[in-house]
């Protein structure tokens, strides 16, 4: 007790004791200051840039310098799957604030810019290496499918590029395997294809087998009002020169003026999907990657022989077939095997009237052979007043 009591009153040593706690105090302070200091604060909105330090099914955690970890917050479960299949631990990752601090005292983030910007890099890349992706059909259009990725991104499949071996009405709810044909992370635009997508290079070697004037078999793929889509088989140039040539298809287009040499007014009625047809090369467009055909050009054109029996200056006779804003169409010659006339709307006397189905005299003022048209001026009954 007394060697207790004399330290107790030992002035310089009770002095120096304090002296001692108060400078350590001093010191945590400060050293829990810089470290207070060291955290970031956040706000809702910014960007940061973390690691992952935890990635289960029911927990991403991210290390980006608050006091505590951030939780990822993602509710739709494409975007949980495509983070669980892209991220690994220790990964770093680019992060937007949901929530500076929520009730449990963490950061609440979200990683869908990211992992936005990370699908379209993948798709660029499966895209250059002609590989293919697995799609699921989520809607029908007039041209074509609403379709989207495992990893959530929408996309389109044209009815141009649905494969004319399935029947595309029993595609909806259905998983494809595609390749993407064009794809564009500023519009956010993908568009794939169930037929093989050719890059440039195999596109132009191809472009050199089918030569403009060429006749091709084809496969009606689709049927519009305008036309009809058309897949040639071709052999994949892309294959080594040590493997059996993988069968391909090129997109074709034939036009409704390329399918006869007569009027075509209903082309469904004509051809149906999946029907194997003849045609003729009319150009190879590289920049679409499609062939433009033609089926009329199978035959000679009946037309140069009819046209044979007009000449210039000749007066003809024809009935009326339609009034149109530039002028009147008539029908010349007989049967089936007419050719058209045609009198602009400029050549029309201010005090002469035409009605559907009426018969005219007229004269040829010129021959437009690739147009299959005659121009017509009318015959003059009597001479105007100013003639000399």
């Amino acid at each position: 007790m007394a060697s207790s009591s004399n330290k107790a009153q030992s002035s310089p040593a009770g002095f120096h004791s304090a002296s001692s706690g108060s400078s350590k105090a001093s010191s945590m302070a400060e050293l829990m200051a810089k470290q207070k200091s060291s955290f970031v604060t956040v706000h809702k909105g910014d960007k940061v840039s973390g690691v992952v330090t935890k990635l289960t099914r029911s927990e991403i955690l991210l290390d980006i310098g608050t006091k505590t970890e951030a939780v990822v917050l993602e509710k739709e479960k494409h975007l949980v799957r495509a983070l669980m299949s892209m991220l690994k631990l220790g990964d770093k990752v680019e992060a937007q604030v949901l929530n500076p601090e929520s009730d449990n005292g963490n950061t609440v983030v979200s990683l869908r810019r990211f992992i936005d910007e990370k699908m379209w890099e993948i798709l660029a890349d499966i895209q250059k290496n002609h590989e293919k992706i697995e799609v699921a059909i989520k809607g029908i259009t007039k041209g074509g499918y609403l379709i989207q990725t495992q990893q959530g991104l929408d996309g389109f499949l044209p009815n141009s590029h649905v494969s004319f071996k399935q029947d595309t009405h029993d595609l909806v709810g259905q998983t494809l395997s595609v390749m993407i044909a064009e794809q564009n992370r500023e519009t956010r635009k993908l568009i794939v294809s169930q037929k093989t997508v050719f890059g440039q290079e195999d596109f132009d070697a191809l472009a050199k087998i089918v030569k403009v004037g060429k006749s091709v078999d084809a496969i009606v793929s689709h049927i519009t009002p305008f036309g009809i889509f058309v897949s040639i088989p071709v052999k994949n140039p892309s294959a080594g020169s040590g493997q059996e040539k993988e069968e391909a298809f090129l997109d074709g287009f034939i036009h409704i003026s390329e399918v006869a040499w007569g009027r075509v007014n209903d082309l469904s009625g004509m051809f149906s999907v999946g029907q194997a047809l003849e045609a003729i090369v009319l150009d190879v467009d590289t920049s679409s990657k499609r062939i433009e055909l033609s089926i009329k050009k199978l035959t000679a054109d009946p037309y140069e022989e009819l046209l044979k029996g007009y000449k210039v200056d000749q007066k003809v006779n024809g009935v009326v077939a339609r009034i149109t804003d530039s002028g009147i169409i008539i029908d010349l010659g007989e049967d089936n095997e007419q050719v058209e006339g045609f009198l602009r709307k400029e050549k029309i006397p201010p005090t002469v009237k035409f009605e559907v189905g009426q018969k005219v005299t007229m004269t040829i003022a010129q021959i437009d052979s690739k147009k299959h048209r005659v121009y017509l001026t009318p015959v003059l009954l009597e001479k105007p007043l100013t003639y000399r």
